[in-house]
Order: structure tokens, then sequence, then C-alpha cells
């Protein structure tokens, strides 16, 4: 790999500007150890799942692991807690069109000795028919699963399965009607202590749909089996109006930091960039003085000041001269089978992917992360016997643009599917393609190694390629795919963001 690096969220001056995790980083769960903090997120189809990331001050993230090496079905919002000195990965799987694991959505979990692993495989929790699982320790010693709902479930002693089964907990804070939301949607309970009080956040008004509707909503007992009072201060966290800079802000991890300062992480989609996913905010909380959490900083598209000094560090942007594997930082699977991984071989002379299916739709692309408003890939395709390959802008299985070469034809794709458009390119069974997504207009290039580049003969308008268009809580992502029986070499991945990393 070779780290060509972007603008860091730190700006060394003692301020950071959102977001501090770039990319799609949907439902964060944070876990601060020691002074150390961890970070996860919803990884839906991707294998290897649950990326978990680790950073000093809540603003600078460096990879750390994935957690999820051969997920079962897609994964939802996850927990990542420590309790008595062992880390639990509490995770929902939902029914997908991948895998025939299951046909109902359920909650498992994977314990360590370290959040850098290794984790243990899933055991069934028995909770059935719910998503978003929220650890917390009640003050009677016993421990206790929140779900979507709000429900409760007390757990046995070692978290690893039910022994009750799911009751309302929790009824959730109403907006005004007249508030512009997708849904209700009550969900994400996640719970921390301050004094004699349990603190429950959770969301509400839906994660997609509208810009104004996903929020973050507070309330508190002295026991977590209730009641609980909502928060005068309801919702601590909205996006008002869609002329802001971050749209659905919502799924939140209150904590407090090393140096005895609060913050809140959550995620967001970054104003007219739905395409880039949900994207992790991080924002300063303050304490009322009847003791209720406030998030001041109601837009976060200003630079703040940081939680703690450190050196600035910037996400590398997902460069691969394919040597060795870059699992979970670098690529992932969409779709996958159980042996999926097995498809890729990593060497000295690049990435060697066994073809799958007939089209891109079908293919289980290998996908990276995007994490900016125009940026530029480019990759060298060799294609082997029986085989066709090439560099998308993938989205979904339903929704992808970009370039297959099988060696004689060039392939263009747009909106999920094969276009009438055949650009004229001599045989060869080596090409190098481009693709540079700039605001969202798409333009291609191709040429032979050593040669110029030619411009492909049409462009692509990507702006509606997002959640709200597709119903499916993704982003747009570079990708490489390879169809039929032979395989594809890849070499000398690169990842450019442009305008200065905007």
């Amino acid at each position: 790999m070779t780290a060509s690096e972007r603008r860091p969220a730190d700006l060394g001056d003692g301020t950071f500007r959102n977001p501090v995790l770039p990319g799609d980083r949907p439902d964060p769960s944070v876990l601060r150890v020691g002074d150390r903090y961890y970070l996860t997120h919803s990884s839906f189809d991707a294998a290897p799942g649950l990326a978990i990331w680790r950073s000093p001050d809540l603003v600078n993230w460096t990879f750390a692991t994935c957690a999820l090496e051969k997920p079962l079905t897609t994964v939802f919002a996850p927990d990542l807690v420590e309790h008595d000195g062992r880390f639990f990965l509490y995770i929902p799987f939902i029914p997908s069109s991948w895998s025939d694991a299951m046909d109902e959505a359920q909650i498992w979990v994977i314990t360590a000795d370290s959040p850098e692993g290794p984790w243990s495989e899933p055991v069934f929790t028995g909770i059935r028919n719910a998503i978003d699982p929220g650890h917390v320790v009640g003050e009677d010693g016993e421990r206790y699963l929140f779900v979507n709902g709000i429900r409760r479930a007390r757990l046995s002693p070692d978290g690893l399965r039910a022994v009750t089964d799911l009751e309302p907990a929790y009824d959730g804070w109403r907006y005004p009607d007249e508030w512009v939301t997708e849904a209700y949607a009550l969900e994400g309970p996640k719970f921390f202590r301050r004094g004699e009080w349990f603190y429950l956040v959770s969301a509400v008004g839906g994660t997609g749909g509208p810009a104004t509707g996903h929020m973050v909503i507070v309330a508190r007992s002295r026991s977590v089996l209730g009641p609980w009072e909502n928060s005068p201060y309801n919702p601590v966290a909205r996006t008002a109006s869609r002329d802001e800079s971050w749209w659905s802000r919502g799924h939140a991890t209150i904590l407090q930091a090393a140096d005895g300062s609060w913050w809140m992480v959550s995620h967001g989609y970054e104003n007219d960039f739905r395409t880039l996913g949900r994207q992790a905010l991080l924002e300063p909380i303050s304490w009322t003085e009847d003791g209720w959490p406030t998030a001041p900083a109601h837009d976060l598209g200003a630079a703040l000041a940081k939680p703690a000094s450190g050196e600035p560090v910037a996400v590398p942007a997902p460069d691969d001269d394919f040597a060795e594997p870059g699992w979970g930082e670098r690529w992932v699977f969409d779709n996958p089978s159980a042996r999926e991984t097995e498809r890729a071989v990593f060497g000295a002379d690049g990435l060697r992917l066994q073809g799958k299916g007939e089209s891109p739709a079908d293919s289980s692309a290998l996908t990276t992360w995007s994490m900016d408003r125009a940026y530029e890939i480019e990759v060298e395709v060799q294609t082997r016997a029986g085989a066709a390959g090439g560099l998308l802008l993938y989205f979904n299985s339903r929704l992808f643009c970009g370039i297959g070469w099988d060696g004689e034809t060039m392939d263009s794709y747009a909106g999920g599917l094969r276009t009438h458009w055949r650009e004229p390119a001599a045989p060869g069974p080596v090409i190098q393609l481009r693709l540079r997504n700039d605001h969202h207009v798409v333009t291609g290039w191709h040429r032979r190694p050593g040669e110029e580049w030619v411009r492909h003969g049409v462009r692509y308008d990507t702006q509606g390629y997002h959640s709200a268009t597709v119903n499916d809580l993704k982003s747009l992502r570079p990708a490489l795919f390879a169809t039929g029986s032979g395989e594809v070499v890849f070499r000398s991945f690169r990842y450019r963001a442009l305008g200065g990393g905007a």
C-alpha cells in the first residue's frame, strides 16, 4: 500500500472539522478503554464485517481490525462494550438475499480479550425480531440488552444469552407532528452513567428519508428498569433545516473523555452528498444545572475545539499495490458467499480475482471507501481466458456505473445496467481504467500502459445514487469486479482526492 494522504479532521491548531471519520460509517458505537477510544459501525452486506477503529482523542482515527471475518448475513447497528475486562460486540443480523442463514432479525454476540481481537465466532443470544442492541449493567448488578422499540431482556451473567423475554422498557419522546421526518422509528439505545443517573440515548425520526428526519433524544432514570424521564431539552441533536452542513444526524454515543470533557459521536449525511453515506461526526456535550446533556454546536460545519491535544492523522486513501491483503481497512466484498474472500489472491504481481456471475450485479463486487466530494480512481486490469473485469462506482447490486473489459470489448454501465454505448477500444489483455467523480459527475478514461488516456464517450450523473432513491442505507463506493469462469488480475489501484480533499 502507498499511503496517499488526505486532509486530516484535526486542523493542527487545537480544533477539528467534521467528519472525524470520513466515508460511510453508519450507526457508530464508541467505547473508551483507558485513554484510548474504539469505534465500530454497521457493515451491512460487507465481508469481512465490523471494522474497528482506534483513536487517542476521538478525532484522529486509525484502522485496528475487522471483528467479523464471515458475516452470517446483513449486519445492522452493533454495540461495542466492555464488562469485567472482557469485550463484547452485540450484532443484529438481518435476513438478506445473499444468505439463507435466517429468516428473521436476530441478536448475536462475539467476544474478545481486546477490542483489537481476535474475536470469537458469533453466538446467538436467543433474542429474535429485534435490531439495535444496547448493553447496560443495572444498579442490581444484572446485565441487560435493550433493543429497538425500546424493549429490554435480562442477560445471563456471561452476557451470551437472554434469560427473559423482551418486554417494553421506554416509550420515547414525541416530537411535534409538523416536523418533517421519515417515521417515528424509536431505535439505537445507548447508555452511560453520571452520578446517580442512568442516561438512555436513542434516536427517532427515521435514519433515512428527509434531511430533517433523524434526531438524538435522551431520557434518564435511577434504575435501568425505569421509569424513564425525558429530557426537557430534547432533542439533543437534530438537523432543523436542509440548509445545514449535515443531514439526518442521529444514532449517537455520548461518553466522557479522558480529560473529563463530554462528547457525542453520531452519524450524518453531508449536505447534498448522501452518496458518501453516513459519516462519523463529533460534537461537544454541555451539562445543564439540572443535570441534562445538551449539544450546543447545532450546525456541525464549523471548526470546533478538540477534546485533547495530539498529532493530526489523516485517514489514508485506499491506494493499493495488492502485495498483501487489506481486508476491512481498504477492501470488502458486497453480498458475499460464506467463502468469498477465497476468490482473492494478493501478491507481488497484483490481485488475482476469480470471476463470479455474469455482470457486476451478481459478481459480489470488491469495494472500498469513498471519502470526498470529488475524487479520482484508477487501476490496471488484465483479463484471462473466460473472464471480464473492470472499475465501478458501486452503490449496491441494483445501482452502479463504470467500465468493464474482457480483452475484446468495453462495456459501459450506468443505473445498474449495461448501456447501449460500446466504447471503441482496441483488443488486448491489459488495459488501464480511470473514473473521476467530480461532485457527482462521472467521467471515464482508458489507455494501454504507457500511452495517452482516451476519454470515455459518455459521462454520468450520480447525484441520485443514494439511500433515499434506492431505499438501501449504503453509499457509492469505488469497486472492482470480475465475472465469468476465469480470473482477472488488478494492479496499482489509486484513489486521489480532488480539490484539496473537499
